[in-house]
């Protein structure tokens, strides 16, 4: 997740869509898979998959990729494609750095985050004749278990930024997330969220809470009231609706899946003098789920 400079409401529908692409077209040329996203008015969340460190590419997928990212020469990138392709395939000095440079930053979140962020902010600031940083911070990120009971979760509350923003009542009818564009035919969006659910059924239940064990008339609780019993009353709510407030443990749990991935994940993490361990979500029920550090104040909003 990143925000804006001061959380500051910069992004229009032509800023977001722009975003939307450029998501897709770096991820391709890093190598990793979206699951799904959202673009607000002023930060983004995505979820990845990375392959694992280490796997290799081709020089013909390199140049692939590389055309996706760099379709035409630029002032900052001057080189094109088929020139790429005769230095690599020379294998002089120049083609290995060349490929040494580019696979450094593939299967990487942190360069593919930083490749996205960059590239956004050169198209923001020339559009707006404006000049100096766009992005707050660097970026805010919480390591998933691969499990499809964790992934789904995740999603759904990433899927339901502009509900939680309260700007649409429905997911399917923000079309900058992933859930609205798959439905919409994208054939990318629909890939990603398909290792989550293959045919998405079990997805629009996390959404919805259809068939969640959610009692009539649940799902309609307003905001306030769903914070107030989360914070005062320490209670429990369908989790339908606790994905439609505020939950930090999406952007500050550190590491959220199941209590021993969590625990294997966390092991040699010092937290002060003690060795960090895994803390149950509170809230809802979640099916097992933990994450990497307590967030006792603030959690909900």
């Amino acid at each position: 997740m990143s925000r804006t400079v001061n959380g500051e409401a910069l992004f229009g529908d032509r800023e977001r869509e722009v975003l939307r692409k450029m998501i897709w077209q770096v991820a391709e040329f890093s190598g990793v898979r979206v699951v799904t996203y959202a673009v607000m008015k002023n930060h983004f969340h995505i979820l990845v998959e990375v392959p694992p460190a280490g796997t290799e590419v081709s020089d013909a997928e390199l140049v692939r990729r590389y055309r996706k990212l760099y379709p035409k020469p630029t002032p900052w990138n001057p080189m094109p494609a088929e020139v790429l392709e005769g230095h690599l395939k020379d294998n002089f000095l120049d083609g290995r750095e060349l490929r040494k440079d580019l696979t450094r930053r593939m299967h990487d979140v942190s360069e593919f985050m930083r490749t996205l962020k960059l590239r956004f902010t050169l198209w923001f600031n020339r559009s707006r004749d404006r000049f100096g940083p766009l992005w707050s911070a660097r970026f805010k990120s919480v390591l998933v278990e691969g499990d499809r009971w964790a992934l789904r979760t995740v999603a759904a509350y990433i899927d339901l930024n502009a509900v939680r923003a309260g700007l649409v009542s429905d997911p399917k009818d923000y079309r900058f997330c992933g859930y609205a564009e798959a439905l919409g035919g994208g054939r990318l969006a629909r890939a990603g969220l398909s290792v989550v659910d293959k045919d998405l059924e079990g997805y629009r239940q996390t959404l919805y809470g259809a068939g969640d064990g959610e009692k009539e008339g649940k799902a309609s609780i307003s905001h306030e009231e769903a914070v107030r019993v989360l914070r005062e009353e320490k209670g429990k709510l369908p989790l339908s609706v606790v994905l439609r407030c505020r939950v930090r443990y999406f952007s500050d749990g550190m590491v959220l899946g199941s209590e021993d991935f969590v625990r294997k994940a966390m092991e040699g993490e010092p937290d002060g003098k003690r060795a960090r361990r895994p803390h149950p979500l509170r809230g809802a029920d979640w099916k097992g789920l933990s994450v990497g550090t307590g967030l006792r104040k603030g959690l909900f909003g």
